[in-house]
């Protein structure tokens, strides 16, 4: 392993399914590519102009009330219809579309324009599990959810439309592709070794040690042995648990101060307002078992030395196979230097 770290050689990701090239040397080469200072801007408690804050009129003509701590609401321009025409079609396998029914919320974290996970208290990062916790349960328990997808996208880079601290919960009549691999993955290890995949994978990481950039009773985070991105994560409970609904209450205070000590350290790093994708996976909501099932969320960054250096998934990456410079054990211990 040791040899590695230095040459090139592929990865595989157990959740997944795929491999990963991963290219160490290739850190020594010079960028001239795109580069950009990301310095986090300074945002004022309250912005007039934002169609997030409490009591402002939103981009879809609703008014905002003068919520205190966490705000859920329908996304005004959704990506899934409620009711959308019903039908399908399959011409010879080639042509093949279905209709897809489903529910768009959009929760916001805080009321204040100018706080995120990264610098909101832990009791007030609870809120937003439990409003997590909530979303779930509601609209899994509807006869036509059979997935519920909560992400947040942060800062411009990440595609975020507006910086007030906010997420996304997207609701899906099928059960969306990435949740359906990780779904077959887990029930063949299970099946194959007797145990659950992400409990041993925890157990194995804490033992090696190298990967783990943050630990307690209740939650693990690690850079993955896989990881695409540099700077990627996993956050884990250690019980065996399927969903954010059964998180006890010390288990979602142990959540909360995770998320909150992660992204601070993201932040740290990289000396600026660090830009990712993150999202809980858990188990579908079709009324199945899942007894494979172990919820956890994954943090994307795309970022991959420094604030200015950025690199996107292009060429080799989106002709072959996913590729990285950064190995993960590099990338854990600048985390855990911070």
């Amino acid at each position: 392993m040791n040899d590695w770290l230095l040459h090139s050689h592929r990865r595989f990701n157990p959740l997944s399914g795929e491999w990963l090239l991963v290219s160490p040397r290739r850190l020594s080469r010079p960028w001239q590519g795109e580069s950009s200072p990301a310095v986090a801007a300074v945002r004022p408690q309250y912005d007039p102009q934002c169609y997030l804050c409490p009591g402002n009129t939103r981009a879809g003509g609703e008014q905002n009330p003068q919520y205190q701590r966490t705000f859920v609401f329908d996304n005004d321009y959704a990506a899934l219809d409620a009711h959308p025409p019903a039908g399908s079609m399959n011409e010879d396998g080639l042509f093949v579309a279905a209709s897809e029914a489903g529910r768009c919320r959009v929760l916001c974290f805080s009321p204040r324009h100018d706080l995120d996970i990264a610098t909101m208290a832990p009791p007030l990062v609870r809120d937003v599990v439990d409003a997590w916790a909530n979303e779930y349960t509601a609209l899994g328990a509807l006869e036509d959810i059979h997935a519920v997808t909560i992400f947040e996208n942060r800062g411009a880079m990440m595609g975020a439309s507006n910086p007030h601290p906010h997420g996304q919960i997207w609701a899906n009549q099928s059960i969306p592709q990435h949740l359906v691999q990780e779904t077959q993955t887990q029930a063949a290890y299970l099946h194959d070794r007797g145990s659950c995949m992400l409990c041993t994978y925890r157990t194995r990481e804490l033992a090696h040690g190298e990967r783990v950039v943050y630990s307690d009773e209740s939650v693990t985070i690690v850079v993955p042995f896989w990881a695409q991105w540099p700077f990627e994560t996993l956050v884990l409970p250690s019980r065996h648990v399927a969903s954010l609904d059964a998180l006890t209450p010390v288990e979602r205070d142990a959540l909360a101060a995770a998320l909150s000590d992660l992204t601070a350290r993201y932040d740290r790093v990289f000396a600026a307002y660090f830009p990712y994708s993150m999202g809980f996976h858990q188990r579908p909501t079709d009324g199945a078992a899942y007894e494979a099932w172990h919820m956890h969320a994954h943090y994307y960054p795309p970022l991959l030395r420094s604030a200015s250096i950025r690199k996107h998934a292009v060429g080799y990456e989106m002709l072959a196979q996913a590729q990285r410079d950064t190995t993960p054990e590099q990338a854990a211990r600048r985390l855990r230097e911070v």
